[in-house]
């Protein structure tokens, strides 16, 4: 028997047809083998970190059931940002069609250098936290972190 960790993916995308993108990743994420998807935040417009010239974002948050390892999975949300059109042009914070992003892995925390659990800045993000705290229980505690409900406080 396969043990499940509770994931929560950030979903992100400003260029071609954001509602249309995030549609089809939630889709995308739905058929990743060994995992379920439980759970979606409402879709918040937001204005873009970095580059004030691009277009707004449209921001939500998964919540998956997953039995895969933390890069296995990472592995699977590129290959979908790839097949929505994500080009990584190296500049960060730029523009994209689909961004996602492992934000939460169960308890544990990660420092790998292709990827940080809990996810870097999550906590100064409210773009992040709000449709967290939408899907999560408040009390929920984040490794590292704290409550989720004291971060958000925090945070703005």
């Amino acid at each position: 028997m396969k043990l499940y960790s509770t994931v929560y993916i950030g979903l992100g995308s400003n260029l071609n047809n954001p509602p249309c993108q995030l549609r089809l990743a939630l889709r995308a994420l739905s058929v990743i083998p060994l995992t379920r998807l439980q759970r979606v935040s409402q879709f918040y417009r937001t204005q873009p970190l970095g580059r004030a010239w691009q277009p707004v974002y449209l921001n939500a948050v998964a919540r998956l059931d997953t039995a895969l390892q933390p890069l296995d999975l990472l592995d699977r949300l590129q290959a979908i940002e790839s097949r929505q059109g994500r080009i990584r042009s190296g500049y960060r914070w730029g523009p994209r069609s689909l961004d996602l992003d492992i934000l939460l892995f169960g308890d544990r925390q990660m420092m790998h250098p292709r990827l940080q659990i809990p996810h870097a800045g999550l906590a100064q993000r409210d773009f992040v936290m709000v449709p967290l705290l939408e899907i999560a229980a408040p009390g929920m505690h984040i490794p590292g972190l704290g409550r989720l409900s004291g971060l958000l406080r925090q945070s703005n």
